[in-house]
């Protein structure tokens, strides 16, 4: 559950740190990527050193490396991180988290955190009763703060009671049942996806298509039903195994595809058009393979039917996402694009940009819609996806 999932552990000044090294390690064992941050009087009771060991990142304390002056930024954290994790959290932090006082690393981050953020509080039993610690902790639950409760037992300070943090295997369980909870939001939804490239035939041999390899609609696809949506996935040409879970239909022309959008997108909750669909088409396809001889050839091409537009007219209360790959003016020409096919976002990549296109692992982004554009740092195909589902999930 863990595998690929990306965690910032955030490190606070309380004698339970000790318990952060194994708590980072099991969520490294478990197939997790770890990036600790930690605030400076959290270094007096662990080194930077086992963090770093442990996580295999170097360890962030402050704004800025002091040494070259490479900025940290909280901003870049926030987007990267798929859960941010508090362990241990103590009474003054988690009174700044519910204040919004932001004068350290750790806290800036928490305020740029986009996803979701647990904390394991750990202090002596009677700073955990005190009503002003309880009122904070409420109050962050309310904001949708996950509180993994501390236990019972014997306290640095010598008393025995409720305040010891919970224990890492502890810790790492209630981490797997928020990044489920998050999985399952979409439940009860029902997507349309397309990916892939389409395949518009020449002769028996021969024919049209681009470089399309279809793992970007694939990875949104299959994000999508990690969150627990019904996903009908209509794939051109790919050799991607279908996600786990995802009804795929397998077509090879763009009328064969805009025939299978057209038949099922009313049904659904939203559509994402991901895949690259031929524009034109030729006229006429030879029965018999086309023989070469010493003059020129010729192709009369015709306008394929428009799959977004088509759906767009008919969009009603759904979501619908378009994306967009551009070689100039690409700003533009996606702002008229989500306009004219009536969009609620679209995804913008350029083959100008080092990272993006066709056949890779990553992709670089940006997201349009009528109000605003955010621009994607360099990314993993999968992680633009979460991206773009968890844009999707703000629009239902």
């Amino acid at each position: 559950m863990l595998k690929g999932k990306h965690i910032i552990l955030g490190i606070t000044g309380s004698i339970a740190a000790y318990k952060s090294a194994v708590l980072c390690r099991l969520l490294v064992s478990a197939g997790a990527e770890v990036k600790v941050v930690m605030t400076p009087l959290a270094k007096q009771f662990i080194t930077p050193l086992t963090m770093a060991t442990v996580s295999q990142h170097p360890i962030l304390v402050d704004f800025f490396n002091p040494e070259n002056g490479e900025w940290n930024s909280h901003v870049k954290l926030g987007e990267w991180a798929d859960l941010y994790l508090i362990a241990p959290a103590t009474a003054n932090t988690m009174a700044k988290m519910a204040t919004g006082v932001a004068d350290n690393l750790l806290l800036t981050t928490y305020l740029s955190a986009r996803c979701p953020v647990a904390v394991a509080p750990a202090m002596d039993l009677d700073m955990y009763a005190h009503i002003a610690t309880q009122r904070n902790m409420e109050t962050l639950r309310q904001d949708g703060v996950h509180i993994i409760e501390p236990g019972s037992g014997f306290l640095a300070s010598g008393l025995v009671g409720k305040g010891r943090m919970a224990e890492p295997e502890q810790i790492v369980d209630a981490v797997k049942g928020i990044l489920s909870e998050k999985k399952k939001s979409l439940e009860g939804k029902h997507f349309l996806v397309t990916a892939g490239a389409t395949i518009e035939p020449i002769d028996p041999v021969r024919f049209i298509s681009n470089h399309s390899s279809g793992k970007m609609g694939y990875a949104v696809a299959e994000a999508l039903a990690e969150r627990g949506a019904k996903v009908t996935l209509v794939s051109g040409r790919t050799s991607l195994a279908a996600p786990e879970g995802v009804e795929r239909i397998d077509v090879l022309s763009a009328e064969e595809m805009w025939q299978a959008c057209v038949e099922r997108f009313e049904q659904t909750d939203g559509a994402v058009m991901c895949a690259a669909v031929a524009d034109y088409t030729p006229v006429e396809v030879a029965t018999e393979k086309l023989k070469k001889s010493d003059d020129d050839m010729k192709i009369e091409l015709r306008r394929t039917k428009d799959i977004a537009a088509t759906l767009g007219a008919q969009k009603g209360g759904r979501v619908l996402v378009g994306f967009a790959m551009e070689t100039q003016n690409e700003q533009l020409n996606a702002e008229d694009k989500l306009k004219r096919k009536n969009f609620d976002f679209i995804v913008l990549n350029s083959l100008r940009t080092e990272g993006a296109g066709f056949r890779g692992d990553t992709n670089v982004v940006t997201l349009i819609d009528a109000q605003c554009s955010e621009e994607l740092p360099l990314m993993s195909k999968r992680e633009v996806a979460e991206k773009i589902v968890d844009k999707i999930e703000n629009f239902l």
